[in-house]
């Protein structure tokens, strides 16, 4: 099984540029499943019930959410009523909307889909690697894969080892900078610390460089407009045995126009 997980989509310019590639991508590579983080993909933070509807008309199967999950009011109700729209499983369970996990149904085989926000310079939530033992007692599929949102590379590469055998795949999420440390552990878990972002190719994370500059320099709030102009879209490919849901291949990918 080859499944696509796709970095941090930034604003209406990266689901745009997305939609113009993923369909082809898939084709290409022979994907069976792909999975975006779409916390960003709304202007301006967050995701809106239009933007996750447009991400999934693009070729997206499961959406992953992070920090900004709950920036929009609008998208609580679809994220109770949409399955396919996974947010950070280790916030309170009884007061979030939505749900830390999914399950995808292929025929032949079931796909587990879990997200995770960081602890490390984030909120402060109940710990991942708590939360990732309680979920993995009570998940029965054999491919799992993990979207973990998180600032901290150590911490990213310490969940990775911690889960090397108990999952299929763990890709890290938030950073926007895609990192080059694509490996299969030793015990079979596919790993990689950030898979990037998909958006404007000239920016600092998606934003117009010159007011990230001024925000730095002057310490004033500064509306951060998204950048224009040539965007990428930073991926990674899990090749999975069925059997034995290990990760067997890995490929890192940025797509350019």
């Amino acid at each position: 099984m080859r499944i696509l997980a796709i970095g941090d989509v930034v604003g209406s310019i990266g689901c745009q540029f997305l939609r113009s590639k993923l369909p082809n991508l898939k084709k290409i590579k022979g994907i069976d499943l792909v999975i975006a983080n779409g916390e960003n993909a709304a202007d301006g933070n967050g995701i809106t019930p239009a933007t996750a509807e447009y991400l999934f008309a693009s070729g997206v199967d499961v959406i992953t959410l992070g920090n900004h999950a709950f920036r929009r009011k609008e998208i609580f109700d679809v994220l109770e009523n949409n399955e396919y729209i996974v947010r950070p499983a280790n916030y309170p369970e009884n007061t979030t909307p939505g749900r830390g996990k999914c399950i995808v149904d292929m025929g032949r085989v079931h796909v587990c889909i879990i997200n995770m926000l960081g602890n490390a310079f984030m909120e402060s939530l109940c710990c991942p690697f708590k939360t990732m033992d309680d979920l993995l007692k009570e998940t029965e599929e054999k491919i799992i894969i993990v979207d973990f949102h998180a600032e901290a590379t150590g911490e990213k590469q310490a969940l990775g080892y911690y889960l090397d055998g108990r999952v299929s795949a763990m890709f890290g999420t938030h950073t926007h900078v895609q990192t080059a440390d694509e490996k299969i552990l030793e015990a079979g878990t596919g790993f990689i610390t950030d898979v990037g972002m998909t958006g404007p190719i000239r920016s600092v994370l998606g934003v117009k460089p010159e007011l990230i500059i001024k925000k730095l320099k002057e310490k004033m709030p500064v509306r951060f407009d998204l950048a224009d102009g040539e965007c990428k879209m930073d991926c990674i490919i899990f090749d999975i045995d069925e059997k034995s849901g290990k990760t067997i291949e890995i490929e890192r990918l940025e797509i350019t126009a």
